[in-house]
């Protein structure tokens, strides 16, 4: 099958209704997701040996997957819970200073936070409060001296869509800190070098359309260096069950999990993946990029401010609006039946791949049916 031809047949799994543009907070599982959790549980329910086999394989294809994904190893792989659980991993187990902005989603400030008060002083956040919550080298090289021994950051900002730039932050700190990414907004949608990051998680309830629970996390032979694994349990020693004995972690990168994983969610996980790979990301992020476009074009047209980069390198699938008067143009959206988030004074509208043109002029209907004046200055 030609990539033109898989492209169509990814953009054909869409199945969403006409209106949604709130992939950034939610992803409605796919039609191959949705049958592969049907056949999964009527496997797991026989109870035969070999359908339990099937069943389990989905794990080790979810980390191959990921992996190629990510330009990696398998053995670097991890399926997780959650993006969230993987930064748990990595934080609980470093020490020394870690810059991240106070504007990070809460599963890196939060977990940063809450590692640094288990440390007893081991290991500390260095809070940095770059404009617009960019974190950009020049946001980073005055917390920079020798305590900091890592860099945590989202490779995309939830607040407005702003995509770092893994090379320049890499090169910032050099390479004998770790570069830890929160690629949840990014993975899938955002072809890059994930390769210069130490640490990459993500969790596919997003972009992937798999469903929560789908979390996994990529530790480089740097990162298994100088983590320890603190929060390893039974299910990442490796080798048979640890019954007798208390053996040392294992060496690869499953000596950051605590327990085997849900099949089933690695099987979800290993089918979005599946998906992506097999479209194309370069494809996805190239229609996403037009789709966005769009957006941008209509908030232009009805003078709306977006605080999102309108530079396709620096973005991904999310556009901010910033209107004077949010919660008139958030009433406006629901009204028409257009699914957003609306936070504070923004209005986060998100687009996919297969985002239709009926979707994007419901948007702009929705604005201009209701009066510009409503929620712009004049």
């Amino acid at each position: 099958m030609s990539r033109v031809s898989a492209f169509d047949d990814f953009l054909a799994t869409f199945d969403v209704e006409p209106g949604y543009l709130n992939w950034a907070a939610n992803g409605p599982l796919s039609p191959s997701v949705r049958a592969e959790v049907f056949a999964d549980a009527d496997l797991l329910g026989s109870g035969r040996p070999s359908s339990l086999a099937l069943v389990a394989d989905r794990i080790i294809q979810a980390k191959e997957t990921a992996a190629e994904l990510l330009g990696a190893d398998a053995s670097e792989l991890t399926v997780q819970p959650s993006a969230t659980y993987g930064l748990m991993h990595a934080f609980y187990g470093l020490s020394g200073a870690v810059i991240a902005s106070s504007a990070e989603f809460p599963s890196i400030t939060v977990t940063l936070e809450r590692a640094a008060q288990a440390s007893h002083g081991e290991l500390s956040p260095r809070w940095i409060d770059p404009q617009d919550g960019h974190v950009t080298p020049a946001a980073i090289v005055e917390a920079l001296d020798a305590d900091v021994t890592a860099l945590a950051v989202s490779h995309v900002d939830f607040r407005t869509g702003f995509r770092a730039d893994l090379a320049a932050l890499r090169e910032a700190i050099g390479p004998d800190r770790l570069l830890i990414v929160d690629a949840v907004q990014s993975f899938g949608v955002v072809e890059d070098d994930y390769a210069l990051a130490d640490v990459v998680v993500g969790h596919g309830y997003k972009w992937l359309r798999a469903g929560r629970g789908t979390g996994f996390a990529r530790f480089s032979t740097a990162a298994r260096e100088r983590i320890a694994p603190v929060l390893s349990g039974f299910g990442g020693v490796g080798g048979p069950l640890p019954v007798d004995d208390l053996p040392a972690a294992a060496s690869d990168a499953s000596a950051y999990t605590v327990n085997g994983p849900d099949q089933l969610a690695a099987a979800r996980l290993a089918v979005g993946l599946s998906a992506v790979r097999d479209a194309g990301v370069a494809s996805i992020e190239a229609a996403v990029a037009d789709h966005v476009d769009a957006i941008l074009e209509v908030a232009d047209r009805h003078g709306i401010p977006v605080r999102s980069p309108r530079e396709r390198a620096r973005r991904a699938g999310i556009v901010t609006l910033a209107p004077e008067h949010p919660a008139p143009l958030s009433a406006a959206l629901t009204n028409a039946g257009v699914v957003a988030t609306t936070r504070g004074d923004a209005v986060r509208v998100a687009p996919h791949a297969g985002t239709t043109a009926d979707t994007i002029r419901m948007l702009d209907d929705a604005i201009a049916s209701a009066g510009n004046e409503k929620f712009t200055s004049a």
